[in-house]
């Protein structure tokens, strides 16, 4: 017999991914529309745990059903604090993902040009950065602070994506699980396999971002799908 569990958000492409990871034919997803609850959480939490537990009890009290929900977001390691935790709401929710990702490539190329200019032993201005940041562009061609002479982005533009998941079960029973994806910010927006950050996030070995790399191979990998695969363990166990 299937056990039905609520997944505590609204985002389909989010959805599609979560279903795409949790295939045991034991458990059905269903969203939180599809259950008929209709509430609105804050996360107040100050940790991805937090917020996904928080909003996993939201929906379990509403529901009287097991409840799953993650929160997730994208640190970069140029931009501390800034992001992380406040992913989602960085710059307005109404904001455009291509206006953020933008705006994350600009600072992290204006960081690694402040980190360049001084490696060779000067401070600069924010006039000196910013020459410095276009001035380290247009070398090697198209070449922008903190690559390597080929382009490809060096550890100076190091970022990662983690992802908390949380289950609450109406007996009061918690349990949670965390994933991580080491990367790099990308140069420019690159795929349309991903969505959010993913154009930006640059992966190494895959030699370009997660959003240019086929979606089911993305969720093998990333901090999202190691998160729901460990979880799926601890459901499979104790439901």
């Amino acid at each position: 017999m299937k056990r039905t569990i609520i997944v505590a958000t609204g985002n389909k492409e989010k959805m599609v991914e979560i279903r795409q990871i949790i295939t045991s034919k034991e458990i059905e997803l269903i969203t939180m529309k599809d259950a008929g609850v209709d509430i609105e959480i804050e996360e107040t939490g100050a940790t991805f745990e937090e917020n996904a537990i928080l909003k996993a009890r939201a929906v379990a009290a509403a529901s009287g059903c097991l409840a799953i929900a993650d929160d997730s977001g994208l640190e970069v390691d140029a931009m501390p604090g800034e992001l992380g935790i406040h992913s989602a709401r960085w710059m307005g929710h109404d904001t455009s993902y291509d206006i953020k990702n933008a705006e994350i490539i600009r600072r992290v190329d204006e960081y690694c040009a402040q980190k360049e200019a001084g490696s060779r032993n000067t401070v600069p201005a924010e006039a000196d950065i910013h020459r410095a940041t276009h001035a380290e562009s247009n070398m090697q061609g198209s070449r922008h602070p903190g690559c390597e002479p080929d382009g490809t982005p060096g550890p100076m533009r190091s970022a990662r994506f983690v992802c908390a998941v949380a289950a609450v079960w109406p007996d009061g029973r918690e349990r949670t699980a965390r994933g991580v994806l080491e990367g790099r910010v990308y140069t420019e927006q690159k795929g349309f396999n991903g969505f959010g950050y993913d154009p930006i996030f640059y992966l190494p070995e895959y030699g370009t971002t997660s959003g240019d790399i086929p979606r089911e191979e993305k969720s093998r990998i990333s901090h999202r799908g190691q998160a729901f695969r460990k979880l799926q363990a601890i459901l499979e166990k104790e439901c």
